[in-house]
């Protein structure tokens, strides 16, 4: 059995977080966005969670973060070979796309392009599309996903739905791969909307239920009623469901329809 690694920098996540993707990268802990339903509010980052973000500890200044990032990247391809067509998820910690952040993650994502690692970045910001457009960024081994609820009011200090709208929509024209996390649903209304509003410019959607709720959150005929529109409606996109949405309505995984995937689905395959 292949022995988990578990750098200060990279990682192979466990639980939950494994579902999403099965590598990562953190380099800061805080998120300046303050959503709501956060889950890093709660749990094993509770303790000392922020809304300001800060570099880990284990880290002396983002030039060391880099350093041991060249280290851990190169280590990785040499022994975890799956990792080349994984891909790198920044982040599960913070935003990596805050203002605070944003260098960092950009700089390694250079370094993990030019070594042939795909990289995937999940933020709730729309603020740095200009800076990426005078990057040096292989548009073939990056993706930017957006976490798309609806409710901006859940989200005070992350940038409009709007915005990361548009921000998705400008980095799809410019070849670059998008992805939607639709997690955690707050209503399912609100959630087909998202998925409606982001059709034509979006590879991926992420679909999944808030943590930490019991099954009396949610309608469940409205819930049944979204999976419905899904399985029928929005078979031109690739959807995978989190386990939480399958084992809330009790489906079985293997009886989905065709464009529903699997967690190892690889939004990098251009075939």
């Amino acid at each position: 059995m292949e022995k988990r690694y578990n750098g200060k920098a990279i990682y192979q996540p466990k639980g939950k977080a494994a579902e999403y993707s099965p590598w990562a990268c953190n380099f800061f802990t805080g998120c300046s966005n303050d959503c709501s339903y956060c889950y890093c509010k709660r749990g094993v980052l509770n303790h000392y969670w922020s809304t300001n973000p800060k570099l880990k500890k284990r880290f002396k200044d983002e030039g060391h973060a880099i350093e041991v990032f060249n280290k851990e990247l190169d280590f990785v391809i040499s022994n975890y070979p799956k990792i080349k067509d994984q891909g790198l998820l920044f982040s599960f910690t913070t935003d990596p796309l805050l203002s605070e952040t944003r260098s960092l993650t950009l700089r390694c994502t250079q370094v993990a392009n030019e070594k042939g690692i795909p990289v995937k970045i999940l933020t709730k910001r729309a603020d740095f599309v200009d800076v990426v457009k005078f990057l040096w960024l292989d548009t073939k081994l990056t993706a930017f996903g957006f976490t798309l609820t609806g409710f901006d009011e859940e989200e005070p200090w992350a940038s409009p739905t709007d915005e990361r709208i548009e921000a998705m929509r400008e980095l799809h024209e410019m070849g670059f791969r998008t992805f939607a996390s639709i997690e955690p649903i707050l209503t399912p209304a609100m959630s087909r909307n998202m998925i409606e509003a982001t059709r034509g410019y979006c590879d991926f959607y992420k679909i999944g239920l808030i943590s930490g709720k019991g099954k009396d959150f949610y309608n469940e005929t409205h819930l049944k009623s979204f999976y419905a529109w899904l399985s029928l409606k929005a078979s031109d996109l690739k959807i995978y469901l989190k386990d939480s949405i399958i084992n809330h309505l009790g489906i079985k995984r293997e009886e989905l329809p065709g464009h529903f995937v699997n967690s190892n689905y690889n939004i990098f395959n251009y075939e």
